[in-house]
């Protein structure tokens, strides 16, 4: 009950328990599978998908009002409400966990759809709307806002959050005392890009080892301004939105990142697993748990890496199984 809807187990679960049949292999699989079409599975949105994906700092993010006038609560909890109705989107129906990245869909309402500058999209009520540039979790206003600063993007933590959350590769932590990114002076007639700042950052030598893992990453999604929405020009020049992983692959811009991350899947899941097991377990993933979420993506790979199968092999897996209540 833990990993599908953090609550207490219903009369069914408890019989199935107290009668020895849980443990077998297709009475598990049946009541994993009833408690995640159970309404009640639904904390997984609030409670799992809301720290992986710092969902909660959405409600705390405020971004100039001097340079993005337009931004209000409605906005705020339009960005949280999409997010929300996508990730329970892919449970509800089964998808496969890639689809969170590779999705050409996403929920819109006509606040949020005028945002984007998608077309078409009327009314308060959010719905399904196939969107191009809009689609999956990288383009999402609530990511997008979450890894920026008040006053503009910020390439550092959109490519630290790729890099954690998505790879499972996150850098290391800052070194003591790091001078802050200069803004641009008021009234210089030659104003730098993010990209030119922090390329002056990393002259810095102690600045310069993580910033070459995570920068790169994040200049692809430089289209994508501090609140989410798309632009082609920053300082009067065009955005160059060249990106890179740390193993060397490039890329030009959210599609292409996109597809570099789709391209290593297994790692994707394997972040999302570990951050589902963090979940389920109620404690951080040991080096001692990495047979076990192995053994869950690669049985997972054989069904499409379907949400289930995750969910079904962490609540078959040994850490589970041999958890206690702390």
């Amino acid at each position: 009950s833990d990993v599908c809807s953090s609550d207490l187990p219903d009369d069914e679960l408890l019989d199935a328990a107290a009668s020895g049949k849980l443990r077998t292999p297709a009475v598990l699989e049946k009541q994993v599978r009833r408690m995640l079409a159970d309404e009640r599975s639904r904390s997984l949105v609030n409670n799992f998908a809301e720290q992986w994906l710092y969902l909660r700092n959405v409600v705390s993010t405020t971004p100039d009002n001097r340079m993005f006038p337009d931004f209000d609560d409605n906005l705020r909890q339009a960005f949280r409400t999409e997010t929300e109705m996508f990730f329970e989107s892919i449970m509800r129906e089964d998808r496969g966990i890639p689809e969170l990245l590779s999705a050409d869909y996403t929920f819109l309402n006509e606040r949020l759809a005028k945002h984007y500058g998608v077309p078409n999209v009327y009314g308060s009520r959010f719905r399904k709307v196939v969107a191009e540039g809009r689609g999956g979790l990288l383009r999402q206003g609530s990511v997008l806002i979450v890894t920026a600063y008040a006053t503009r993007t910020s390439p550092v933590i959109r490519g630290k959050w790729i890099l954690d959350n998505i790879l499972g590769v996150p850098p290391p932590a800052p070194p003591p005392a790091v001078p802050p990114l200069k803004d641009n002076p008021a009234g210089e007639s030659k104003t730098l890009s993010v990209r030119e700042r922090l390329a002056l950052h990393r002259a810095n030598q102690p600045c310069a080892g993580c910033h070459r893992l995570m920068d790169p990453v994040g200049f692809s999604l430089e289209n994508y301004d501090a609140v989410g929405r798309w632009r082609t020009i920053e300082e009067n020049r065009p955005i160059d939105s060249t990106g890179a992983l740390p193993d060397g692959t490039t890329f030009q811009g959210v599609d292409g990142l996109q597809k570099a991350l789709l391209a290593r899947s297994d790692q994707f899941v394997s972040r999302f697993t570990e951050k589902l097991m963090t979940y389920a377990l109620g404690r951080g993933v040991e080096y001692y748990d990495a047979p076990a979420i192995r053994k869950i993506v690669t049985d997972a790979k054989t069904k499409d890496f379907r949400f289930s199968s995750i969910i079904l092999g962490i609540a078959n897996s040994t850490p589970f199984q041999m958890r206690r209540t702390q």
